[in-house]
């Protein structure tokens, strides 16, 4: 057997862990505009998703628990840590917490958070003196603060994956797109020629492989 206490209808933990990474993320991207809400709103949503089923309500595992207890019924379904759904179905039964995809997904987390605080340096400073922000990882991709928060969200996906979240986060995912586009066009009317050439040579989200040479 895989664990051996049921955690779930914990649902301080709940709003605990979702108040905890909101604000640390609100610290980091500061909303300014309405469309900066929505897109923080989004990855909001995402996270209580996500720790309503880690600490609340498993209906990932209830949904999946015929198949699940079928095809694994030496694990304990009902435990906290069966939770980690991609370490048990791939075999890692020790500890989850320091299986690889667990591991994983801390390098995405500490990336999406990474990314969100420098690039927001960098836009503040561009806002200050009314440039365009083209430096940090501006330099890199277009948008790195939407980038943060798509590779915030799969790493939780990689940590903790549900059937809800696995499904909004391809929605949430094509709304950063639009949001990115939409931006574009305001840029490209503010600046002109100016947005027009640093597009031209910066992806919109994924770094060019060979940085050395660009």
């Amino acid at each position: 057997m895989i664990g051996n206490a049921t955690a779930y209808g914990l649902w301080t933990l709940v709003i605990v862990n979702s108040a905890i990474f909101i604000l640390f993320a609100f610290s980091f991207f500061k909303p300014q505009t309405g469309r900066d809400w929505r897109s923080f709103g989004a990855f909001s949503a995402f996270l209580v998703a996500l720790f309503t089923e880690m600490y609340g309500y498993p209906l990932t595992i209830y949904f999946l628990s015929g198949w699940l207890q079928s095809r694994y019924p030496e694990v304990d379904w009902l435990a906290h840590d069966a939770g980690h759904l991609l370490e048990m179905l791939f075999g890692w039964q020790a500890n989850p917490h320091f299986g690889p995809f667990h591991l994983l997904s801390f390098a995405f987390i500490g990336g999406g958070f990474w990314l969100l605080a420098t690039a927001w340096r960098v836009l503040y400073a561009a806002q200050q003196t009314g440039t365009l922000a083209s430096h940090g990882p501006y330099a890199y991709v277009r948008h790195p603060q939407y980038a943060g928060f798509i590779l915030i969200m799969f790493g939780f996906l990689l940590q903790w994956p549900t059937l809800l979240t696995l499904l909004m986060f391809p929605v949430l995912v094509y709304m950063y797109i639009r949001l990115a586009r939409r931006e574009e066009a305001e840029m490209h009317r503010v600046s002109g020629k100016e947005y027009a050439r640093y597009a031209a040579v910066t992806p919109r989200f994924f770094p060019r492989l060979n940085l050395a040479g660009s």
